[in-house]
């Protein structure tokens, strides 16, 4: 996930929410809040912010989670637009906590039908929005994600859609007749997701701080509803370099390990036996990964370290790893209150 960093610590204040826009839904068409995740790239989150403004499609508010930026990210982005909602965070909870507060922060104080998120390297077109709503109409829909492409209009290896091998022939033949696809997983890079969903199904899990995050709470939000890929709506992924997570993770693939056995050991995404064949295909690139890196030593390491963590430990609930951001920690648990006591 991009909009993560080192760890901080201390508590976290919360601005007071307003109207982003005069451009409101019309009656009886949904409310969709966006939700953006910074961290430390205030041209890239400026960019993002002009893009959703340019939206044909009405939002109903906008929530920028600055994740304890060493920049001034948070007051050109309150220069620029003033009417978001901006949510600064005193300490850096990874792209993982960052969308889990932004989105409880959505939910609990506006209510809306749909959540959209993205990270603020993520340019949405300006028919974006309007795409996804247009393909949530279908029944059972709780999830939808765009097309992403890289600066040079090519798809981007990092958030190829995962298709659903699982699905049954009449989904399937429904999404093509629509021109989508019935996916499995979803990227957080331009995802919009079921409020509702959330409040049934929990929030992103906090503690993977990055990497894995959003392919386990996607799989989790479409545990019983069907998910979508849209290739009508486009966003540009501003990366340095058009590559897929598996080159040369470094120190991240500690996060990458750990956080797929949590997955694959104590996640609600998927059934036993998707997790036997995700897991093969895991190991695999894995091995791909370590065999073509030229810090193989360094990434084994990480490997053992990833491994030892996610066998010994289990990740912890929201309310105790967001314990000490005030207001924001109150969102996180009125939204999850109902998912847990459905578990």
């Amino acid at each position: 996930m991009d909009a993560a960093g080192p760890h901080g610590d201390a508590a976290a204040g919360c601005e007071t929410p307003v109207t982003p826009s005069e451009r409101t839904p019309d009656a009886g068409s949904p409310s969709v809040v966006a939700v953006v995740v910074a961290y430390n790239r205030r041209e890239l989150l400026l960019e993002a912010l002009a893009a959703l403004k340019e939206q044909t499609a009405p939002l109903t508010a906008v929530v920028v989670v600055d994740n304890h930026s060493d920049d001034d990210s948070a007051e050109t982005a309150r220069e620029f637009w003033p009417e978001i909602e901006l949510i600064r965070l005193a300490r850096n909870t990874g792209g993982a906590g960052g969308f889990a507060t932004g989105m409880a922060v959505a939910i609990a104080r506006h209510d809306p039908d749909w959540v959209w998120v993205m990270d603020d390297d993520t340019i949405p077109t300006s028919t974006a929005l309007a795409e996804l709503l247009t393909a949530v109409e279908r029944p059972d829909v709780v999830l939808a994600g765009s097309r992403v492409v890289w600066t040079d209009g090519s798809d981007h290896p990092m958030n190829t859609p995962r298709r659903n091998p699982f699905a049954r022939k009449e989904e399937l033949e429904a999404a093509a007749a629509g021109g989508v696809t019935a996916v499995r997983s979803s990227s957080f890079v331009s995802m919009l997701v079921s409020a509702e969903r959330v409040k049934t199904a929990g929030l992103p899990i906090a503690d993977y701080f990055i990497w894995n995050d959003d392919f386990e709470f996607s799989t989790r939000m479409l545990r019983g509803g069907r998910g979508l890929f849209v290739p009508g709506s486009v966003v540009v992924h501003k990366t340095k370099a058009r590559a897929n997570t598996d080159a040369d993770p470094g120190a991240r693939f500690y996060f990458e390990v750990r956080n797929k056995i949590w997955l694959m050991v104590f996640s609600r995404g998927l059934n036993p036996f998707e997790k036997a064949v995700y897991m093969g295909s895991t190991l695999l690139r894995w091995f791909r990964t370590v065999r073509r890196s030229r810090q193989r030593r360094f990434l084994l390491t990480q490997l053992r370290r990833g491994l030892v963590a996610g066998f010994s430990s289990r990740p912890r609930l929201n309310a105790d790893v967001l314990c000490d951001l005030g207001a924001v920690t109150e969102a996180v648990v009125k939204v999850e209150a109902p998912a847990r006591r459905a578990a």
